[in-house]
């Protein structure tokens, strides 16, 4: 973490959408335990099952995702910090808070990405309404950059524009946050007071990361098939010779995404072996005619290390026309996690 983590600047661990695919509860004690200011999650039922955490206090807990005035009792009982972008929402948290216990609010600013967040124009104002409120308390001001991992030119003018509202905003902003993983890694420089760390939590998208998650299946079956038969469903592979074909117990309901039909790699003893066919729901198929006595039992590893051998979430990526995020969120919740230091 020390490597993301510019002096004096708090980390925000990012364990949203089941801690990127790894285990929310796990990864957030890690997380803390290694240092981490808060954590941040996307929804308050992600927020609720962290709530025991002893070393998390409720202010160090953001939801950012984005709440319906609807939500805001829920909100408030759920005890932690809450994103909010307009009036509506901040009058209804209000209304829904016991001025006693002010709720922690941090207002979001979208200055590029163009999602979530209100006008630098709207920000004064806003920020001036949950500062008056007596149930709420102006617990920080964020922005999120919309390619901090490839367009510097736009990750500054983002910063340049959160900047100035930082100066204009006429309260105190609370928290001051914009980093999120590309930018710790390339631009220090915009810490401010927290940066928000997700992908680069889980060793993915930068140089010089320890990947945390390795992903292996179960060798179920082995079989060797002659020149001209079919593998899979739609018949979409026909073996040129004869084939030594091995199926795994791993599918797309699993993680291996159905886009990896007939693309790339799994390693078995060592050895990298082509996938082959469709990825149906509950297993692949993968030729294995190169790799010596491969028997049921063995281990075949989709993301990780094998020997000398190693498949990153990056190349299953490249494999499958997406990025790492995906990969590694959709690994499936009956794929047994453990977890070692």
């Amino acid at each position: 973490m020390a490597s993301l983590q510019p002096e004096g600047v708090g980390v925000i661990a990012v364990v949203k959408a089941y801690g990127y695919g790894h285990g929310a509860v796990p990864v957030a004690e890690a997380s803390l335990q290694a240092g981490a200011w808060g954590l941040a999650v996307s929804t308050l039922e992600e927020a609720q099952q962290l709530r025991g955490l002893p070393q998390l206090e409720g202010e160090r807990l953001l939801v950012m995702g984005g709440l319906v005035p609807e939500e805001a009792p829920a909100a408030v009982a759920a005890a932690c910090a809450i994103s909010c972008y307009s009036e509506e929402m901040i009058r209804a948290l209000a209304a829904a808070a016991d001025p006693e216990q002010p709720v922690p609010v941090h207002l979001k600013v979208d200055t590029g990405l163009g999602r979530l967040g209100c006008t630098p124009e709207e920000a004064p104002a806003l920020a001036a309404l949950i500062s008056g409120s007596p149930g709420l308390r102006l617990a920080g001001t964020f922005t999120h950059f919309a390619s901090s991992e490839s367009d510097p030119e736009l990750t500054r003018a983002q910063y340049d524009r959160f900047s100035s509202v930082l100066e204009r905003l006429g309260v105190d902003p609370g928290l001051r946050h914009a980093g999120n993983s590309g930018s710790a890694l390339r631009y220090p420089e915009v810490a401010l007071d927290a940066v928000r760390i997700g992908i680069a939590l889980y060793g993915c998208e930068g140089e010089g990361l320890r990947p945390a998650m390795t992903v292996r299946g179960l060798v179920t079956h082995v079989k060797t098939v002659p020149a001209g038969a079919t593998v899979g469903y739609g018949a979409t592979w026909r073996a040129e010779r004869e084939t030594r074909v091995a199926t795994v117990a791993m599918g797309y309901a699993d993680g291996v995404l159905r886009a990896r039909g007939g693309r790339g790699e799994v390693l078995v003893r060592g050895r990298r072996a082509p996938l082959i066919g469709r990825v149906s729901m509950d297993a692949v198929t993968l030729d294995v005619s190169a790799v010596p006595e491969v028997a049921v039992g063995d281990a075949a590893t989709f993301i990780g290390a094998d020997g000398e051998e190693r498949i990153s979430a990056e190349e299953v990526a490249s494999w499958s026309g997406t990025n790492s995020y995906e990969v590694v969120t959709a690994v499936g919740r009956r794929v047994q996690r453990r977890y070692s230091e």
